[in-house]
């Protein structure tokens, strides 16, 4: 039951479609479904305006790492709101928050990654990085040095720089990019790599095509390297082992700066506050963070610089040059706090220890659905989880675009309380970082059932023969 009432559900509900655009949105389906309401929530659980309740799968956006409902959260954010609720960040001032959160995270992050520019996104945080590499460059007096070279299936946000860096087709139907600045290599897809090639030769391959790129294009036209520990909305790709230190090589051998995007993959989904050295054993240029860096509770990201980048930055390309980049909310004092509020909860309760110790049964529980018909691979770290959806099992065969399968799972598991995210034929899976076994036995039984019920309609209908 919701405890609080003071929404009239099906007022809500129109007054929203009239009124709000959404991202995503499936406007051929929208007149006649409109949004489902989320209204209140707690722990790893949301109601919608209707009292149903479910768990959050997805965690909010990859984001709610500390779960829902934190009380403790609430009053750092409301004493920040009575000290000083905002000030300008421009021309030499700040406020309390940025400071401190500034050096907690210096404190966290590897090698000399302390200097760090906050925003309020991902997006911006992907975007500012590229505006960095491109000042860096021209400081060192390389101003040719302009390209980014991302990945196909990447995905690094949706404003206009960020959209380019974006690597999914489809999400670039009908907008225009700046597809002139980004130049794409090869998606470390391992279930879908060429046929006999083991994972091993898969790898060289990888790393082959990134070097043919890079003479093709030229090192001395390329700035950055920018990659996802994990590939996420790209459908939960984990590269082949040695993947990222081998690709951080090839960059280094050739002056490009390595961007690692830990926008989902940071502050504790896969068992560590930053994933790049720990998990993959690089120390990047450049770290992009957000979502789980104040777990969605205000709008906060940072990109985060090494000192030997800072100290390029940081030199004047002329005498009076200010470095004119940044925006009305960078070190929002009350995202700030809530960002220092994040952390401390997580440190106390070691929750990056908690994801550590639950999360291989998580995965465990996950692979069990691989005895489905329907199910061509679970795969992902910790709780960053997906599972793609096939026609054949054997030769990985999609089913088509407009049986929505991914899309049928999801509606099957939320009508028994589950919410999943449908990615054309996958699942997405990041729940709070605080679920329990117990709470992913019933997470992962409630999906199981969803596939089933999907193979069934697939069948009755025609769609599948199974």
């Amino acid at each position: 039951m919701l405890r609080n009432t003071r929404y009239d559900a099906n007022e809500l509900w129109q007054k929203d479609h009239d009124h709000v655009i959404h991202p995503w949105t499936d406007f051929s389906q929208w007149d006649d479904k409109g949004s489902e309401i989320m209204a209140e929530a707690d722990g790893i659980h949301v109601y919608d305006s209707h009292g149903n309740r479910f768990i959050d799968g997805i965690g909010g956006l990859w984001c709610v790492n500390i779960g829902y409902g934190r009380e403790e959260m609430a009053e750092a954010i409301a004493e920040q709101v009575r000290a000083i609720p905002y000030y300008s960040p421009f021309h030499h001032l700040s406020t309390p928050p940025a400071g401190l959160l500034g050096a907690k995270i210096a404190s966290l992050t590897p090698g000399t990654l302390d200097h760090m520019f906050f925003g309020t996104g991902g997006s911006m945080a992907n975007d500012t990085a590229v505006r960095f590499v491109h000042f860096y460059w021209n400081n060192l007096g390389r101003p040719n040095k302009k390209k980014i070279v991302s990945r196909v299936d990447a995905y690094h946000g949706m404003t206009y720089m960020a959209a380019a860096l974006t690597g999914i087709a489809y999400d670039k139907i009908g907008f225009d990019q700046a597809d002139e600045m980004v130049v794409h290599v090869a998606c470390p897809y391992t279930y879908r790599r060429p046929e006999g090639m083991t994972e091993a030769e898969f790898c060289d391959w990888l790393i082959e095509d990134f070097r043919k790129r890079i003479e093709e294009v030229g090192a001395e036209n390329i700035g950055a390297f920018i990659a996802e520990p994990v590939m996420g909305a790209g459908g939960v790709i984990v590269p082949p082992e040695g993947y990222h230190k081998r690709m951080f090589e090839v960059c280094k051998a050739n002056e490009i700066l390595y961007i690692s995007d830990e926008v989902v993959t940071g502050f504790g989904r896969l068992g560590h506050f930053f994933a790049s050295e720990d998990v993959f054993g690089i120390v990047p240029d450049m770290i992009t963070s957000a979502k789980g860096i104040s777990s969605g509770y205000q709008p906060l990201s940072a990109t985060i610089v090494s000192q030997e980048v800072y100290d390029v930055l940081s030199t004047p390309q002329a005498d009076g040059a200010l470095f004119t980049t940044g925006f009305t909310y960078s070190g929002h004092p009350v995202c700030c706090a809530a960002g220092m509020k994040n952390i401390e909860i997580m440190e106390r309760e070691d929750i990056p220890g908690h994801v550590r110790k639950v999360g291989p049964y998580f995965e465990k529980r996950l692979a069990e659905l691989n005895d489905l018909p329907l199910v061509g691979e679970t795969r992902g770290k910790c709780f960053m989880l997906g599972v793609e959806n096939v026609a054949n099992k054997e030769t990985k065969e999609l089913l088509p675009a407009e049986v929505n399968v991914g899309e049928r799972i999801a509606e099957h598991a939320q009508a028994n309380g589950v919410i999943v995210r449908p990615l054309g034929h996958l699942n997405v899976i990041s729940p709070p970082l605080i679920m329990t076994e117990a709470q992913i036995d019933e997470f992962v039984d409630v999906l199981r059932g969803a596939i089933l019920a999907t193979q069934d309609d697939l069948v009755r209908e025609g769609h599948w023969k199974g």
